[in-house]
């Protein structure tokens, strides 16, 4: 049947990869964490219950990494072909996740749904 599979985010207009940007702009233990978390997600098909997850918005997840005092913040949606799109990372400065970054998710999650480039 095959696995799942992570893909990033390439946004068609400037080229960058943000959650790759944001993984290896990350300390390296923060990144290897991160990491880990990630490929958690892919054995789990996508599919993971707080607290390690939580829904945002449609089909919009975050995957939620603490490490120390710092809270990494991963949005990604599961798509067809057993594909796990990561769409949007940052670094979650206060209790509620900022609109601003849902926001950036949301438009990231529309530009894939229009045939924006994926990496693995």
């Amino acid at each position: 049947m095959g696995e799942y599979k992570i893909k990033f985010f390439a946004d068609p207009e400037t080229g960058r990869i943000p959650v790759k940007e944001y993984l290896d702009d990350a300390p390296d233990k923060e990144r290897q964490k991160i990491l880990k978390h990630i490929e958690f997600l892919r054995e789990h098909e996508g599919i993971l219950d707080e607290p390690y997850s939580k829904h945002i918005r449609g089909k919009i997840r975050e995957l939620r990494v603490d490490f120390g005092k710092s809270r990494h913040r991963v949005f990604f949606f599961t798509f067809v072909g057993k594909n796990i799109i990561l769409l949007h990372a940052f670094l979650k400065r206060t209790a509620k996740t900022p609109e601003p970054a849902s926001a950036k998710a949301l438009k990231n999650f529309y530009k894939v749904l229009n045939n924006a480039k994926l990496y693995e």
